[in-house]
């Protein structure tokens, strides 16, 4: 009786093993949801919606871009985290969630541990930009108007932890200088008070500022990657423009929950390099200043671990706090 049980139960396991391979050989049967973790409108929501056409188009199947912003793209990261590992909920992840992870004590995912890393997507500077008054037309200005009248300079930024607050305190520590940060839920937000004169500065993507530079709306003193922008060539890198060795990228990437089928992750990081391979998105992105970045699934997993342990570095260093 012992034996039949035992056979009985090693049959119903491997049942269950078929089925889940099964259906992951089948995969995607319906429509798949990529949470954004930051409002519509900002440049994570741009990159996700032209990304999300893209993938529906090599799957054949829609791609429901979900907005689930707060605590810093805390809340919708922790959503996927704890979805089903069956492919059909992924996250849009960005720097942010690198840095999140010494910038928060008590997150309910790790990135590194949470997460079935998909791909890259995209990468790039991010640029200052100014209100269109402001007296300062380049870098070695604003550090000095800053140093004048410290804690008097507001930055802002798509929220507590992104990439746009560290990149600006990196500034702040390297230049010895102290701004006041104000953060905001996403970067249309915080890019519609520095017009406005609400706030000063801010580190933002390319993506979703250029087009106000363009417009007259802001102005765009460097970029802060270590070379040049194709899509600004007449805009300095910070480096050259008077704060030598200083540099920060962005990044968004695609990650499902951790235990997501191997096949799932491989059908998706394979039909990722198609798009993204695509003329059509790459002049897309090239236009704003990121470049597609597409990575195998360990590549990913590596790239990660890099970034958490250098804006760890970054975090200590600049004394950020979350408010």
């Amino acid at each position: 009786m012992r034996a039949i049980a035992a056979c009985r139960t090693a049959l119903a396991a491997l049942s269950l093993v078929a089925a889940a391979a099964s259906a992951a050989q089948d995969w995607p049967t319906k429509p798949i949801t990529l949470v954004v973790p930051y409002p519509p409108g900002g440049p994570t929501d741009i990159v996700a919606r032209v990304v999300a056409q893209g993938l529906g188009d090599e799957l054949k199947q829609t791609i429901i871009v979900d907005n689930r912003s707060g605590a810093g793209g805390n809340i919708g990261a922790d959503m996927v985290a704890k979805a089903a590992p069956d492919g059909y909920t992924l996250l849009l992840a960005t720097t942010a969630h690198a840095i999140n992870m010494s910038l928060f004590k008590n997150l309910n995912y790790d990135t590194r541990k949470s997460f079935a890393p998909v791909s890259l997507l995209t990468s790039g500077p991010l640029v200052i930009v100014t209100r269109p008054d402001l007296p300062a037309g380049n870098v070695r200005e604003l550090i000095a108007l800053a140093k004048s009248t410290p804690g008097k300079l507001t930055f802002a930024s798509s929220g507590n932890g992104q990439s746009t607050h560290l990149a600006a305190e990196l500034f702040g520590a390297m230049a010895g200088l102290r701004m006041v940060h104000v953060p905001y839920r996403g970067s249309a937000p915080a890019l519609t008070d520095v017009m406005g004169g609400q706030a000063d500065i801010m580190f933002d993507t390319m993506l979703s500022s250029m087009p106000y530079v363009n417009g007259g709306k802001l102005k765009a003193l460097a970029v802060t990657g270590a070379a040049r922008s194709p899509a600004a060539p007449n805009v300095p890198t910070v480096a050259e423009a008077g704060l030598p060795g200083y540099e920060a990228t962005a990044w968004n990437g695609l990650l499902a929950p951790a235990g997501t089928p191997a096949s799932v992750v491989d059908r998706l990081n394979g039909a990722l390099q198609k798009v993204l391979g695509r003329a059509d998105i790459q002049q897309k992105f090239a236009a704003q200043g990121f470049a597609p970045a597409w990575k195998t699934p360990t590549d990913t997993a590596r790239f990660l671990d890099v970034e958490v342990d250098k804006w760890a570095g970054v975090v200590k260093t600049s004394g950020a706090t979350v408010n």
